[in-house]
């Protein structure tokens, strides 16, 4: 199942899509993924300049409820700066169904300070997590905290975003026709290699996959070595987990990623 904070996400990345749909696509003739290791790529593409603040409750004293953003704008490039504004701002809204009554950061920030409890924190954080000519990747994370609760909740999602399009691009984009079945099998059989090292799921397998199964997903992220697909706490391990993290390398998905995704 996927969970409600990403089916919202997806509709604000489909909506960005469609804005850009009439762009050309990217060239047949060349790979978008460079045969070189991120310390190369990271040194081009576009630029990123650091937001970071902290804000408590306006005229609170003591104990107050807090806001934290660590993320990042693109100067020059309204659209995607907007995007990842949005999306953190919506990635707040973890367990409910219906669209938050906000759409950016700072309508969240207004909501938050109506709402939360004396000990309430709310982290949003955004870094770009793989950089190349073609390709910006930004890694998207929320952390929020309830006044009582035993932890905090987590939640994290990609943006591939297309340099020259200008458009994030998701797995319709970039598998061939009538592979998504196969991109998911490639991914279960990666979850299986990372179950038979994993100390918790080794102590009783039969326990751990009913409790924890694996759950297809499309939240990937392109890196030099294949396809990274990161879940939330709680999808497919325990909390202590924290945020599980999958590689399908490109070798795996020749035949099933389009040929100008594939490192040559």
């Amino acid at each position: 199942m996927i969970p409600a904070v990403s089916v919202r996400l997806a509709l604000a990345i489909g909506a960005a899509s469609l804005m850009t749909a009439c762009a050309s696509g990217p060239p047949d003739n060349i790979s978008l993924i460079p045969a070189e290791t991120a310390a190369q790529t990271s040194k081009v593409g576009l630029f990123t300049q650091d937001v970071k603040w902290e804000h408590k409750k306006p005229g609170c004293e003591g104990e107050c409820p807090t806001v934290k953003l660590d993320s990042i704008v693109f100067p020059g490039i309204a659209r995607l700066t907007e995007l990842v504004d949005h999306a953190l701002a919506v990635m707040t809204g973890v367990g409910s169904s219906g669209a938050p009554p906000y759409a950016t950061v700072e309508e969240y920030e207004a909501y938050f300070w109506k709402t939360a409890a004396p000990r309430d924190s709310t982290l949003l954080a955004a870094k770009t997590r793989y950089r190349n000519k073609y390709l910006t990747v930004v890694e998207l994370n929320t952390w929020q905290y309830y006044t009582g609760a035993a932890h905090g909740i987590s939640a994290t999602q990609f943006l591939n975003w297309d340099n020259d399009s200008g458009k994030v691009l998701g797995l319709t984009h970039v598998l061939e026709d009538g592979k998504q079945d196969a991109f998911q099998a490639a991914l279960k059989e990666v979850h299986a290699q990372w179950l038979a090292s994993n100390p918790d799921a080794m102590r009783d397998p039969a326990a751990y996959d009913r409790l924890w199964p694996f759950q297809a997903s499309s939240n990937f992220a392109f890196t030099d070595g294949g396809l990274l697909v990161k879940y939330d706490s709680y999808q497919i391990a325990p909390y202590s987990s924290g945020q599980p993290e999958l590689l399908i390398p490109y070798e795996r998905l020749r035949g099933i990623l389009r040929p100008e995704f594939i490192p040559t």
